[in-house]
């Protein structure tokens, strides 16, 4: 039995009264990954803006397995001295990460964020030396749109991460990149030009669905029944 396990910031998190890309990637994996598995971690809540915390159990449909590693504001830099407990504890076998905007918006440029990459790899692979993790890449975010330095310091560590995941990458511990979702569009696919709306938690799905359909054979391709479980 697989035990996947989201990592990930905000959009990881979600907030309340959300479905999350966590919910549907569970439903895709139900629909289409024909094993047992499991979705796994030490977290369940939602973020709720009214509080300020990560205290929410109001998801949009809460009959899910909710399990994750993810947090409001927290990146690679948090979540890296985090992560071999996590690993440890839950069994993981497969991380489905999505992290680095908090990093490189408040607390380190693409250099020390990819270091904060290695690091995250060497912990996770210190509680389970045959992890296996997929790595999505930065989407730029509306502030893209207005900082050319933040753009930059993207599009940078997107590359980086690209050459870090392929010089991590090992045999008995795979490393993949996953693509960046297609057509997401900042504008019509999340609330507030960073965080996804209904359209862009399938998207996240898909990108992470299509990376491990086409190496690692797990399911099929997200696009297949996306209609049907909007």
């Amino acid at each position: 039995m697989l035990r996947f396990m989201p990592v990930g910031d905000s959009m990881t998190i979600g907030s309340a009264g959300e479905h999350t890309w966590r919910y549907r990637m569970w439903q895709h994996l139900r629909a289409t990954h024909g094993a047992p598995f499991q979705i796994v971690g030490p977290r369940e809540t939602l973020y709720d803006k009214a509080t300020g915390a990560a205290d929410s159990y109001e998801y949009a449909d809460p009959d899910f397995p909710r399990a994750h590693l993810a947090g409001w504001g927290e990146g690679w830099y948090h979540l890296g001295p985090l992560i071999a407990d996590a690993v440890r504890a839950s069994r993981a076998d497969v991380l489905l990460v999505s992290l680095g905007l908090i990093d490189l918006g408040f607390y380190t440029n693409a250099t020390q964020t990819s270091e904060n990459v290695r690091a995250f790899v060497t912990e996770a692979r210190s509680a389970n030396p045959r992890i296996a993790m997929t790595l999505l890449p930065v989407i730029p975010n509306i502030r893209a749109e207005s900082d050319a330095h933040f753009a930059r310091e993207v599009t940078l560590f997107n590359d980086l991460l690209a050459k870090t995941t392929a010089n991590l990458n090992e045999p008995d511990s795979p490393l993949l990149l996953a693509s960046l979702p297609h057509g997401y569009d900042i504008h019509t696919d999340t609330y507030d030009g960073t965080h996804p709306n209904a359209s862009g938690e399938h998207k996240l799905a898909a990108a992470f669905a299509k990376t491990l359909c086409e190496n690692w054979d797990v399911g099929t391709p997200y696009e297949s029944h996306l209609a049907e479980s909007a």
